[in-house]
């Protein structure tokens, strides 16, 4: 083969004729028709994250782990990447640069993720599991008598907003603002939105670590703040887009799609309160076949890397498809109750620190409602509901429900108060 004949293949690789979006209502509809096909091309695939914005989609649950693991070849920096991408794009506001641990390597990184995962070590799991439980009474009791809901912004999203702004400290009208913010920017729809709801997050941010100077509580926020690591006001705001802003967003539709996971799947049929499997499993079974987070961890090659076949170019981004390797046919189990090994929070030194709390918050949410609404049904057909677009997250649009009206019930009056730590619980 000649040497001219070899640079074109090559050039060939890295510049394929076509790319799959990952975006748009097609893809939202049927995201595994769309990962199914990419298998067919091998372990990774060439697609499109956003209009021109090329990028390489690992659907290969072994190669998925190989990246994840191997942070020197596979850098989290976007930096060298987003040089070359259009300040309008809207998928910058999701993938640009920040100080914080999701985008760093090396010493950074280990600095950065120490901060975070020692402050949230101090937050109590039982404290958390009332707050929630408290919540979802208040929530139920606004909605109970009309026999209907939204379950997703009268439910698991103002949920997620109480018990976020509660453990951060954060007021709620702008907690309000920040859940709204990641909506666009995790949708990746509009340029303008996306990039408007970016400076918006920052600003919110910066005005709570502000407040947070003057006035520190117990709260995760103070905590980042007064932690040995030394972070400057500007780390601690990037850090939190992580802790709130990423986490509020993946929250929100862990508990609706659970939740329509139950009221849907005939494994559940019948009087949910005594359903055949717990919400532990429901919720197992969610994190292997339907991740809110569906598409993410990305990485960037420091190098040309050819990887189980496949050609990586340097600075490109390879994103790693949480939903699409934990349905990996070479290694998919159809035992699923009780197994954590799925990939839905990722792995390696990159992996959310925040696993533990996603679960509890989730499970005691779908726990009270369960007990409150013992008769609940969807109010459509399942094939009716419909999904957000976008690459990055796997989440309703809406989750319409009837059952019977229930009445209120009386609520303890200490929602509002700060989270204690483990220590705090614990001398009580």
């Amino acid at each position: 083969m000649t040497s001219q004949h070899a640079t074109g293949e090559a050039r060939a690789r890295r510049c394929p004729a076509r790319r799959t979006p990952l975006h748009g209502p097609e893809f939202a509809e049927d995201p595994s028709r769309t990962y199914d096909q990419l298998r067919e091309e091998g372990p990774a695939a060439p697609v499109e994250l956003g209009p021109g914005v090329p990028a390489t989609l690992v659907v290969s649950y072994d190669m998925a782990l190989e990246v994840l693991r191997d942070p020197t070849t596979f850098s989290k920096d976007p930096r060298r990447w987003q040089a070359g991408v259009p300040a309008d794009s809207p998928v910058l506001p999701m993938m640009g640069y920040r100080p914080n641990c999701q985008f760093s390597d090396g010493d950074r990184h280990a600095r950065l993720r120490r901060a975070v995962t020692d402050c949230l070590s101090h937050v109590n799991p039982n404290a958390v599991r009332e707050h929630v439980e408290r919540s979802a009474d208040a929530l139920i009791n606004e909605f109970g008598s009309a026999g209907e809901a939204d379950l997703l912004p009268q439910y698991a999203g103002t949920l997620t907003l109480r018990v976020l702004t509660w453990l951060f400290g954060c007021p709620p009208d702008l907690g309000k603002r920040l859940l709204a913010d990641m909506a666009h920017i995790a949708d990746a729809a509009d340029a303008g939105a996306a990039a408007e709801a970016g400076a918006d997050l920052d600003e919110c941010l910066r005005r709570l670590v502000h407040s947070k100077r003057g006035r520190p509580g117990r709260d995760v926020t103070s905590r980042l703040m007064a932690h040995s690591a030394q972070l400057s006001d500007d780390e601690v705001v990037h850090q939190l887009v992580i802790l709130m802003g990423i986490s509020a967003e993946a929250q929100q539709h862990l508990i609706s799609n659970a939740l329509r996971l139950l009221l849907s799947d005939e494994r559940f049929a019948g009087d949910l309160s005594g359903g055949s499997l717990p919400v532990e499993d429901a919720l197992d079974e969610v994190l292997w076949a339907d991740p809110p987070i569906a598409n993410h961890s990305i990485a960037y090659p420091t190098r040309e890397v050819h990887l189980d076949g496949v050609h990586l170019p340097q600075d490109e981004p390879v994103v790693i498809s949480l939903a699409a390797a934990n349905r990996d046919p070479a290694r998919t189990s159809t035992h699923r109750v009780g197994n954590r090994a799925h990939l839905a929070f990722g792995a390696g030194p990159h992996g959310c620190p925040a696993q533990r709390p996603a679960r509890i918050i989730a499970s005691a949410a779908i726990e009270k409602l369960l007990d409150r609404l013992p008769e609940m049904r969807l109010a459509c057909p399942t094939d009716r509901l419909s999904w957000r677009p976008g690459p990055f997250y796997r989440g309703l649009t809406a989750l319409p429900v009837r059952f019977p009206p229930v009445a209120a019930v009386p609520l303890q009056d200490d929602a509002g108060a700060a989270p204690p730590s483990a220590g705090d619980v614990n001398r009580r």
